[in-house]
């Protein structure tokens, strides 16, 4: 039965909606009804020949130009006095102004119909459906069914298409049961349409159950199929698939070809994509355009771009497509050159670049070093008028923010409307690039303002600026939204995580995630080694090392410099050697990040000659390795040798970087040479413009410092362009502490309490000073200062190597299993010592309590 009400609440609504000036190019064959005969025997004999005419607008309809002609005969109808127009011809009428465009003609023609069958319905529903509007279509499907309408085969497919377009699976599932259940679901269409749904929302299983379904099944059918494994990453089912294919006869086509060959592209299947190209030529597709422009992707991505190169020239007919997947393989591959010679050649062939291709070429740029390429090529969109879309806005914020040119980037983002989630997500990550943290995190405020949904690359480029500005809170926040959106079995998304935790000081919750993680791979692994081995945890770095080679997972460079630096800082000879001969078995040798840290441990273990040999051994050397030799000899004392590597590494042609002075500066510092470290930190702006950071002013005033020349020192830190940090002011109180100036200890310990209040180390290094001036109320005073404020001292740790094992000891420690040895062996050791006439010397002078006690 009819259901009015309904209905006239279904006009209200779409009463506000307006006509829409969209043109679509359909073809009526694929939406020509079978109407039943008997649709024709309730038509008025004075109405067929309209019929026929329709009939005819509808074999000739690709756009609104039949309009008017529409409208002329829905105006004989009307004024011809018949009080019903006939569903068939009501419904042609309907369906020409759906195709045109003109929804509102169409639905109020629609209404005055007799709407018991699903002719008019359906074409109502495609009507929305081409204009978007997939709830309003799902509307008037329900609407028929609540009227009593039966839907056909032909209603179906578009009301499965708006539940795609609503990515609503679960009412997808729900109308393919009413299929089911009215046996319609073995037809061609509606099965089509019902794999593509499936395909396209991730239910793979399903696409494919109704895919065995189906009786009969086309070349479209199968690409449907194939493109839904494609989608889904599954290579092997696709695989199975295109050959199950072929063993039924199905003829692939263009299409099939370049989905499989995409597919091969993305896994780096190489092999299989080069047997792929045999069926290709065997088929006669090897000059379709797609297939070809796939083909030279898969080769680029497979990093063959000799047969790319081939490919391209044998080409008998290039397009813009073609260029930009070359260009991109080179830039891809690190060839730079070839691809500024390859994007001028496409110039001189008179084919115009678009914006993928530049946005393809732009990373090129960074490579290169050159701001002034990035500016021509910023100079060639202008010039030649190019659409500003996202894709060309984001590769050109990129490089400049990568070249630390954030003005312009800055100017680029706001130069129109046309921004996107990947231009956010270029902006925060360029902006932590450059160092300015905040700013990141308010562009990231900013896009959640906007409406946008941040992804998993935007939440990996906002959690290091959380990390660099220490806002645990924030990072806390965003972990949260992660877990919400399910982001955080994301691999980078998981590794950005522990490192923000890692920086924030927070190892226990870093290594708490890192353990939940349901894959790691070697960068999340890498992360927990540093983040412990820079945090003063070698044995736990040590361990997490350990176990990611029982995992499987495949050591790299920053694993194994990682795991090096931490047997420096226990540290640990031996398992130095060990690691030196694993580095060795597997090749590492010649990786300059290998062979650094492995001079860095030898150093730091007090093997100079062999941090020396392995550096001369290194074929290729570049400035992290001239650093760590120089650093070397430095921190063993003997600062000309430390000198003459510098100069050394300038006729080696190396440029040195802020490192270099920074460790020069502190070698010249231990060595007494203050005029020499003058010399090299005025050297270090004047001659090579590297502008002092805070650890060369900290490293200048301990120099001055350990010269006793603390009132330069103080000038120091005036002169300073920014705030000085805890670790400068530490450096000049700890200087005042070996020469007992009193005063400045005061100023510094002043700055030090509000920097860094709960460092028990300030508070007992004032207290060591105030007792060595005989100042023994204001030693009390810092201890009672301490209590008050909870400060606990920390207890300081030494380790000793002994027989390929590390044991750790800490004052009044008895956790040792020899301890009572140890201590029974060092009572007997004082003893002889006292014997041969040793006195202690006391660290501090006594207090005059204890000294009248004794």
């Amino acid at each position: 039965m009819y259901n009015r009400n309904l209905c006239f609440a279904c006009t209200r609504t779409l009463s506000c909606f307006t006509s829409s000036t969209s043109k679509f190019i359909l073809h009526a064959a694929n939406y020509n009804y079978a109407i039943p005969k008997r649709h024709f025997q309730n038509t008025p004999q004075h109405q067929e020949p309209l019929a026929t005419q329709l009939e005819s607008l509808f074999r000739s309809c690709s756009d609104s130009s039949v309009l008017p002609q529409v409208k002329q005969i829905h105006a004989r109808v009307t004024v011809s006095g018949t009080s019903d127009i006939s569903v068939v011809l009501g419904s042609r009428i309907a369906g020409l102004y759906v195709l045109c465009g003109r929804i509102t003609d169409a639905r109020n023609l629609f209404f005055r119909l007799q709407l018991c069958y699903a002719l008019p319905w359906n074409w109502m529903i495609r009507g929305f459906l081409m204009l978007g509007w997939h709830d309003f279509a799902l509307l008037f499907y329900f609407m028929m069914l609540g009227s009593g309408v039966s839907p056909d085969k032909y209603t179906f497919p578009y009301v499965i298409k708006a539940c795609g377009g609503l990515n609503n699976v679960a009412l997808g599932k729900m109308v393919h049961h009413t299929i089911q259940s009215i046996g319609v679901d073995v037809d061609l269409f509606v099965g089509s349409a019902l794999i593509k749904f499936y395909a396209d929302n991730g239910s793979i299983n399903d696409a494919r159950q109704v895919f065995d379904e189906l009786s009969v099944r086309d070349c479209v059918l199968w690409n449907v199929m194939l493109n839904g494994y494609a989608m889904s990453g599954d290579f092997d089912n696709a695989m199975g698939t295109f050959q199950e294919m072929r063993n039924c006869y199905t003829k692939p086509n263009s299409v099939t070809f370049t989905c499989m060959l995409s597919l091969c592209a993305t896994r780096g299947m190489f092999y299989v994509g080069t047997r792929l190209h045999g069926l290709v030529i065997g088929s006669g597709f090897e000059h379709d355009s797609q297939v070809a422009n796939t083909l030279l992707s898969l080769y680029s991505k497979c990093d063959n771009l000799f047969d790319a190169r081939r490919l391209f020239d044998s080409m008998p007919q290039t397009d813009t497509v073609t260029w930009n997947g070359l260009i991109a393989g080179y830039v891809q591959n690190g060839l730079t050159d070839e691809a500024l010679n390859l994007f001028n050649a496409m110039i001189s062939a008179s084919v115009k670049p678009d914006s993928i291709t530049l946005a393809s070429f732009l990373p090129s740029i960074v490579e290169s070093g050159s701001p002034k390429h990035c500016k021509e090529i910023h100079g060639y969109i202008v010039r030649h008028r190019m659409p500003f879309d996202v894709y060309l806005k984001s590769a050109l914020i990129d490089v400049y923010l990568k070249n630390r040119d954030v003005d312009m980037a800055r100017k680029i983002f706001q130069h129109n409307n046309s921004v996107d989630i990947a231009i956010y997500t270029a902006m925060i990550s360029g902006y932590v690039l450059n160092g300015l943290e905040i700013n990141a995190i308010d562009f990231f405020r900013r896009l959640v303002q906007e409406g946008m949904v941040p992804n998993c690359l935007t939440m990996a480029a906002v959690l290091p600026a959380c990390a660099a500005s220490a806002s645990l809170r924030l990072g806390k926040e965003l972990h949260c939204v992660i877990l919400k959106k399910q982001l955080d079995n994301v691999l980078h998304v998981g590794s950005a995580i522990t490192d923000m935790y890692s920086k924030c000081g927070r190892l226990d919750l870093a290594y708490q995630f890192f353990r939940r993680m349901p894959k790691r791979d070697s960068v999340c692994w890498n992360s927990m080694i540093a983040s412990f081995s820079q945090n003063g945890k070698p044995e736990m770095a040590m361990n997490i090392f350990r176990e990611m080679g029982r995992s499987g997972t495949k050591f790299d460079s920053v694993s194994l410099s990682s795991a090096l630096s931490a047997i420096a800082n226990i540290p640990a000879l031996y398992f130095g050697k060990e690691m030196h001969g694993f580095v060795i078995r597997n090749a590492f040798t010649s990786d300059t990040i290998v062979a650094s840290a492995l001079i860095d441990m030898y150093s730091k273990c007090g093997k100079l000659a062999m941090a020396q040999y392995v550096f001369d051994l290194m074929y290729w050397k570049n400035e992290i390795s001239w650093n760590s030799i120089i650093a070397a000899y430095g921190n063993h004392g003997r600062p000309v040798e430390c000198l003459d590597l510098f100069h050394e590494m300038l006729k080696a042609g190396i440029h040195p970087d802020h490192v270099t002075f920074l460790v020069i500066i502190s070698a010249c510092a231990h060595a007494g040479l203050v005029d020499e470290g003058i010399s090299y930190f005025r050297c270090m702006s004047e001659s090579y413009g590297i502008c002092a950071k805070m650890e060369h002013y900290a490293c200048m005033v301990d120099l001055y410092g350990r010269a006793g020349r603390l009132h330069e020192a103080f000038d120091t830190i005036k002169s300073m362009p920014f705030a000085p940090d805890a670790g400068v002011w530490g450096t000049l109180l700890g200087a005042c502490r070996v020469h007992g100036n009193v005063e400045l200890a005061r100023l510094a310990s002043e700055h030090l309490l509000e920097l860094d209040p709960q460092n028990s180390g300030y508070y007992v290094l004032l207290s060591n000073i105030h007792a060595g001036a005989g100042e023994w109320s204001d030693v009390l005073k810092i201890r009672s200062q301490m209590k008050e404020k909870g400060v606990q001292k920390i207890r300081g740790f030494s380790w000793i190597d002994v027989n390929s094992s590390t044991h750790m000891f800490s004052a009044a420690d008895g956790s040792h299993p020899k301890s009572f040895e140890i201590y029974l062996i060092l009572k007997s050791l004082l003893l002889e010592l006292r014997k041969q006439g040793y006195v202690p010397q006391p660290y501090l002078p006594l207090h005059p309590q204890v000294i009248g006690k004794t």
